[in-house]
């Protein structure tokens, strides 16, 4: 749990830099990518992304700018990662300016539970990884280098001369 304001920027400029490395590989053709028939797109997990930001963050009472969006993710592979670019940069300006650490011990009805701000901040940034996970494996379904993330890639080991383990 975050104790403080700082603490969750901190954080959340390494995950959110780690999110933005992976939309910024996206091309629009591997948007359409699922896994089957019936599942999200690996265009629209990327969406779901971008705009949870908002949807959670303003539940809490932060304000700020970012694309309004359900589902129906957009054809452009940078549009979507220029609005998650914007709307990360939104988060972090606004609960820098709009709360103290005090606000963090608070509680707000989230999807029908009471969570303390803290743990919403914790959710958020776990929800983005979960579904960072999801995108990376279509994302090697259709045939893009993923970017390393907390290690080398297979990718990166190969280039290095060593063998990765399988």
């Amino acid at each position: 749990m975050f104790r403080s304001i700082q603490d969750f920027v901190n954080e959340w400029k390494e995950e959110s830099t780690a999110t933005q490395r992976v939309l910024d590989t996206l091309t629009d053709a591997s948007l359409k990518q699922q896994i089957v028939p019936d599942f999200r797109t690996l265009g629209q997990l990327a969406w779901h992304i971008a705009t949870t930001i908002h949807e959670m963050l303003s539940r809490v009472g932060l304000e700020f700018e970012a694309p309004e969006g359900d589902e129906h993710a957009p054809a452009s592979a940078k549009t979507i990662a220029d609005a998650y670019r914007a709307t990360s940069a939104a988060l972090t300006s606004a609960i820098q300016s709009q709360w103290t650490d005090a606000k963090l011990t608070e509680s707000t009805d989230m999807y029908g539970q009471m969570w303390l701000n803290a743990t919403t901040l914790r959710i958020l940034i776990s929800h983005e990884i979960h579904h960072r996970g999801e995108m990376i494996v279509l994302m090697r379904q259709a045939g893009l280098r993923v970017p390393d993330i907390y290690g080398p890639t297979r990718e990166d080991w190969l280039e290095r001369g060593m063998q990765p383990l399988v």
